[in-house]
């Protein structure tokens, strides 16, 4: 479950908020990543690699790469105001960024329709952008009114389509998993009788229904803060795109090439953690009175970090909404794919 205390920020200002991990700035791109230096410096950058920034957003990793080596840089998102923001930074670099929407889940089969198989680091930030967050119309946040949605990609089925279909029963499962909110079921059932009079369609209508039955914690965060998440993660299926991502980064990368993740809540770390140290051969035993179990496979990845990195005190200090975010870092060996596991399901909506 998710531990709010780990990245929850002690200011009633924080509220939704702290799940966006990306300073806007003054820079020329608007947007600094991030853990920026200690993502470039885990990437090992060289002259002539091939990269992905599996979640582009505002450029501001491809950009950080390109500017640090000649080498090439391939950017995805599902986002399709990331595209419009890649075509500046194309033109900039002379070809060395190409950007190909889709999902990081997909990310194999992208680069393969790009004629790419393997390349030699992939970072992802599986933060939410400020500016997804600040945009009423996207429906993330609810500190400003708006529509819903809370789709990246702007698609079906949204946050609005799963408060006003599901049970609730259904609802406090999401709620409770994805958000760890205690009161999951008092908000299922709130939201279930809301909508008997009519559609719950925005956001701020949303909110109003889980603070009237939410008390608000001492620490100041909005009532509604664990449930909007819970909803983000679902609608977008966050957890699968994840998992499914890091399948497919084994599978991609060259030996000597680097896997690093930026993650802001326990249960992203926690899939990354678990995946590294499996691929690493880092199981632990089930008891350490029993002998010692062998890998039944070679280990993918060798750890480059042993435990997980914690922005610096003076980024925390510049950018508050860094204080959760947590760096971890693998290398490919040249050791085979190890089988896949069972993909992370979901119930979906028609849409």
């Amino acid at each position: 479950m998710i531990a709010i205390e780990n990245f929850s920020q002690p200011t009633a200002a924080a509220n939704d908020n702290y799940i966006a991990m990306t300073l806007i700035s003054t820079s020329p791109s608007g947007h600094v990543p991030v853990m920026l230096s200690e993502v470039l410096d885990y990437m090992n950058i060289r002259d002539g690699g091939i990269y992905v920034d599996a979640t582009f957003g505002h450029g501001g990793y491809a950009r950080a790469m390109l500017e640090m080596a000649d080498c090439m840089v391939y950017a995805v998102d599902r986002d399709p105001l990331a595209e419009r923001r890649a075509m500046q930074i194309t033109a900039e670099f002379e070809g060395r960024l190409r950007f190909i929407r889709g999902n990081f889940g997909d990310l194999e089969s992208l680069l393969h329709s790009v004629g790419v198989d393997h390349v030699d680091g992939i970072c992802f930030d599986l933060g939410v952008a400020s500016s997804q967050l600040d945009d009423s119309e996207r429906g993330f946040s609810f500190r400003h009114d708006g529509p819903l949605n809370m789709r990246m990609d702007g698609g079906r089925p949204n946050a609005a389509d799963v408060v006003n279909a599901m049970d609730a029963e259904q609802l406090a499962d999401i709620i409770s998993h994805f958000g760890d909110e205690k009161f999951a079921s008092r908000v299922a059932r709130a939201i279930v009788e809301a909508r008997k009079e009519s559609p719950i369609n925005t956001t701020a209508r949303l909110a109003e229904i889980i603070r009237r039955v939410v008390p608000r914690s001492r620490d100041g965060i909005d009532p509604a803060t664990r449930t909007f998440q819970a909803l983000r993660i679902y609608v977008n299926d966050e957890m699968g795109e994840l998992e499914r991502g890091l399948i497919q980064g084994e599978r991609l990368l060259s030996p000597g090439g680097r896997l690093v993740l930026v993650s802001y809540h326990s249960l992203e770390d926690r899939m990354v953690k678990e995946f590294m140290k499996t691929r690493s051969g880092k199981t632990p035993n089930a008891s350490r009175h029993m002998p010692e179990v062998t890998p039944l496979h070679k280990p993918s990845f060798s750890l480059v970090t042993r435990k997980s990195i914690a922005p610096s005190s003076e980024e925390v200090s510049s950018n508050p909404r860094a204080s959760s975010a947590k760096l971890r870092a693998a290398e490919r060996s040249a050791a085979p794919v190890w089988p896949n596991f069972a993909p992370n399901k979901r119930t979906v909506l028609n849409s």
